[in-house]
């Protein structure tokens, strides 16, 4: 894996993020398991690393700059995800007496509020986000989509780590 390059680093972020989708979308149609607000969120955090990715493939960065910029901006949309995944796990680790009501559905939210309220309503969390749905091996969908992202994680410090191997050689000047 050292020696792949950058687009097959991000064709292996693309894969990965396009099956993450596969999984929430088949559990939702398939099986019939509607996403809370935050699953949501972590959908478009996935989705949004999904795009850094494909634009890296298609682009094929040899350049410092550019990897460090591809690397940078999927590392930005994991680490959201790993944290959104984070506060829905902490949400359903709650005592019942301490979650939080169930506030307006996330379409009413965005067809009324602002933007940044959405976003601030939706981490502050609601009782439907702290609601177990389905486990797996006792693990919720939040605590699975968590592990994706912490593999996801990998994909853009293995650019950086091949970028870092091919300018071993070389001297900075600065």
């Amino acid at each position: 894996m050292s020696e792949w390059s950058q687009r097959q680093w991000s064709l292996a972020g693309l894969g990965f993020c396009v099956a993450m989708m596969a999984v929430a979308l088949g559990l939702e149609h398939l099986v019939g398991l509607e996403p809370c607000p935050l699953c949501v969120f972590q959908r478009v955090a996935v989705i949004a690393a999904g795009l850094v990715f494909a634009v890296a493939a298609l682009h094929g960065p040899r350049g410092a700059f550019a990897t460090v910029a591809y690397s940078g901006l999927a590392a930005l949309a994991v680490l959201s995800g790993i944290a959104v995944a984070g506060r829905h796990l902490w949400l359903q680790s709650l005592p019942a007496d301490q979650v939080p009501s169930c506030g307006p559905g996330l379409d009413y939210m965005i067809d009324v509020l602002p933007l940044q309220k959405v976003i601030a309503s939706v981490l502050s969390g609601s009782g439907e986000c702290a609601e177990v749905g389905a486990t797996l091996l006792g693990l919720s969908l939040p605590g699975w989509t968590l592990i994706g992202f912490v593999v996801l994680l990998a994909v853009p410090v293995g650019m950086l780590t091949t970028l870092r191997a091919t300018t071993s050689g070389y001297r900075w000047n600065g």
